[in-house]
C-alpha cells in the first residue's frame, strides 16, 4: 500500500476507516484499471493500481540548465597562456564593433584571423584554406535553420568538419551551453553580450575540445587521415 504522496512526498497518514474503504475499492478494481484518489495534504490526484501502489510513470526528460558564468566577471583565466598550435580562423560577422572584439580575442589566443563580410566569400575561402576555427554571426541570413552558410557547415563531410571548431554567436544563445551547441551542430555557442569575455571563453572551451578529441585527431593524422 502506498504510504507517501508522489507529488508532495509527505506521509499520507490515513485513518483505519479510510484504509478499509481504500482496500475495498482496490479489491473491486478491474485488472489493468487505476483508482484515483486525492492527497489529503496537497490535494493532487494519486493514481493507484490494484496492489495499492502508484504505477511507474516516465517523467519527461529535462535538459540541464545553461552553465553559470559568474567566473567570467571574476576574470579567471585572464592571464592563461595562448592556445598552442591553432592556425587560421575564419570570421563571418558584419557588426564592426563586434568584429573588432572577435578579432582581438581570437588573436590573443593565437589565431590568425581572416574576416569576411559575405557567405559567398566565406565558402570560397573554405575551399582554399583548411580553417581550424569558424565564427559565424547566427542571424546574418535570418533564421539560423534557413541559413545557407550554417547548412553548408552542417553538410560538410565529417572528415573535414571534425577538424573545425565551429562557433555560433547570437542573442538567442546561452554562452558555453554545450547541449545547445550540440543541438545546432556547433562546438560553441556565445551570447552577444558575452563577447567582451571571448578571450577567456576561448581559453576554456578550446583546451576542453582538444582534450576530448585531440588524441583521436592526432592518431588519424599519423595514419594520413583527416
Amino acid at each position: 500500500m502506498l504510504t507517501h504522496c508522489p507529488s508532495c512526498q509527505k506521509s499520507l497518514q490515513l485513518t483505519k476507516e479510510q484504509i478499509t474503504r481504500l482496500e475495498l475499492a482496490l479489491a473491486q478494481l478491474a485488472p489493468g484499471k487505476l483508482l484515483t484518489i486525492k492527497c489529503p495534504l496537497c490535494r493532487e490526484p494519486i493514481l493507484l493500481d490494484k496492489t495499492g501502489e502508484a504505477p511507474h510513470q516516465n517523467s519527461p526528460v529535462q535538459p540541464p540548465p545553461p552553465p553559470k558564468l559568474d567566473w567570467l566577471e571574476m576574470g579567471l583565466f585572464q592571464n592563461a597562456d595562448k592556445v598552442e598550435d591553432v592556425p587560421t580562423a575564419l570570421v563571418l560577422h558584419t557588426d564592426n564593433e563586434q568584429r573588432k572584439r572577435i578579432d582581438e580575442a581570437m588573436e590573443s589566443v593565437g589565431y590568425q584571423v581572416i574576416m569576411v563580410d559575405s557567405v559567398a566569400d566565406a565558402m570560397d575561402g573554405m575551399r582554399l584554406v583548411n580553417f581550424s576555427c569558424i565564427v559565424f554571426q547566427a542571424d546574418l541570413e535570418g533564421p539560423l535553420e534557413q541559413s545557407t552558410f550554417h547548412n553548408y557547415m552542417r553538410d560538410l563531410p565529417m572528415a573535414t568538419r571534425r577538424n573545425m571548431f565551429y562557433i555560433l554567436i547570437g542573442d538567442q544563445f546561452h554562452t558555453l551551453y554545450n547541449l545547445e551547441a550540440l543541438a545546432h551542430s556547433a562546438n560553441l555557442t556565445i551570447h552577444t553580450n558575452d563577447l567582451r569575455h571571448l578571450d577567456i571563453i576561448l581559453r576554456t572551451s578550446i583546451p576542453a575540445y582538444e582534450e576530448l578529441f585531440g588524441l583521436m585527431l592526432e592518431e588519424r593524422a599519423a595514419y594520413g587521415k583527416r
